[in-house]
Formats: C-alpha cells, structure tokens, sequence
C-alpha cells in the first residue's frame, strides 16, 4: 500500500514498471521513443514522461488497474506534459483537436479516454442525438440542416476560443486530405489520426451491435475508397 502517489513514484513497483514499458514502447530497429501526442522523437531521456491517462490521486493510486495499468499510460515529451497540465506558459491555452479516421474506428473511443468534463466534444453523432428522440447514429434528412448549423456554431466557438472550456475535440471522419488541412487551418487544431484497418472498422461494427450493418459497412468502404494521406 502507497501512502501518497508521491511515494508511489518513487517506489520499485513504479520504476520497474516505467523501465519495462519504455522498453516496449522503444522502436525495435532505430531504438527512438516518440511521444504520443506531437509523435516527434524524445532525444532527451530527461524529457521522457510516462503519463497516466487517467490522472493518478492520493485516492486511487493504490488502485493498479489505473497506477500500474499498460493500458492506462503512455509516452509523452516534456513539452506535451507541460501541455496536458497546463503550466510553465500553457496555463490559458486552449486546445484543439481535430480526432479523424474511418468510420468505427474508435474515434470517439479514443476521445473518451482522454477528455475531462470541461473539454468541449463536437461529434456530429452526438448533436443528431442531442436534438432528437433517435437513437444515436440515425440521423434524419429532416434535421441534418439544423444538425450542420449547431456544428458550425460550434466551430465559430472553437475557432474564436470562446466560453471557459480547457480543450475542444473535433471528431470526424475527413478522408480527404484537402478537407482535413482546411479545418485543421480554420481551428487552429492539432490532428489526431486514429489509424485503423478496414477489417478493424467491421469487426468493431459488428461488436457494437448499435449500428444498422449494411450502411454503415458501405459508410466504411466509402472512407477507404476516398481516403489520402
């Protein structure tokens, strides 16, 4: 038992597990390590972080499914830390995330890790669902045009930075490339890929069981046939 996670970062059963971790996060063939959020390789081992993504608490750091969890961290330089906290010049900057990928993917998987209650989400998914009594991802013809105007009201908040929220995920699918660098311009966003393989976005429709199959597979395929890098 840790008494705080002051000691918990001090002990073995942390030190062992940061050395292992870094040690499979290491590329095999050019032994760099890259951070998870800028994906640029940490030349300084002094600024290499293993972060909890789940914020590590006096009250939870005897829990392992979250201190001691390969799952629950991850890789960042210095620089993105400081970031993430909000501190040595970051502490009013708001951030923006434009979070793309194909259909089923787990973008919204992904910002569900991640974000915290006054993080901004502007998920297309989510305004249908918002302003309906549907279920989420039926998305009426009659709505889409109130849909896309509560979607760019709510661009115009993230590209002007207003209200007092900490960071804004943008979720979408974007496969063309022009679109993507436009927005990621308009926003001032930094991209977040979620990579997947086609095979990948079935499985995860299939397992879901929340999506009508047929539409969403040709939504699937339509993604990779339109796809640039």
């Amino acid at each position: 038992m840790f008494k705080n996670k002051e000691a918990f970062y001090k002990s073995k059963e942390w030190l062992s597990f940061r050395e292992i971790f870094i040690s499979d996060m290491t590329d095999a063939v050019t032994g760099d390590v890259y951070c998870s959020h800028c994906h640029k390789v940490i030349l300084n081992k002094n600024d290499l972080i293993v972060h909890h993504k789940i914020e590590l608490t006096d009250e939870n750091v005897n829990d392992y499914n979250i201190s001691l969890n390969p799952n629950n961290v991850e890789i960042i330089c210095f620089n993105c830390h400081n970031k993430h906290h909000r501190r040595f010049g970051y502490e009013n900057k708001k951030n923006v995330y434009l979070v793309w990928g194909a259909p089923c993917s787990g973008k919204s998987t992904w910002v569900n890790s991640v974000a915290q209650p006054n993080d901004l989400i502007v998920d297309m998914d989510s305004i249908y669902e918002m302003i309906s009594i549907n279920k989420r991802y039926t998305k009426p013809n009659g709505l889409k045009g109130i849909a896309f105007d509560i979607r760019d009201m709510l661009y115009d908040v993230v590209k002007y930075r207003r209200g007092k929220w900490t960071n804004a995920f943008v979720i979408g699918g974007y496969p063309m490339k022009g679109e993507r660098e436009r927005l990621l311009q308009k926003l001032n966003a930094e991209p977040k890929h979620i990579e997947a393989t086609r095979e990948e976005c079935v499985e995860r429709l299939y397992i879901s069981k929340d999506r009508d199959i047929n539409e969403w597979t040709k939504y699937i395929d339509d993604w990779f046939e339109y796809y640039q890098e």
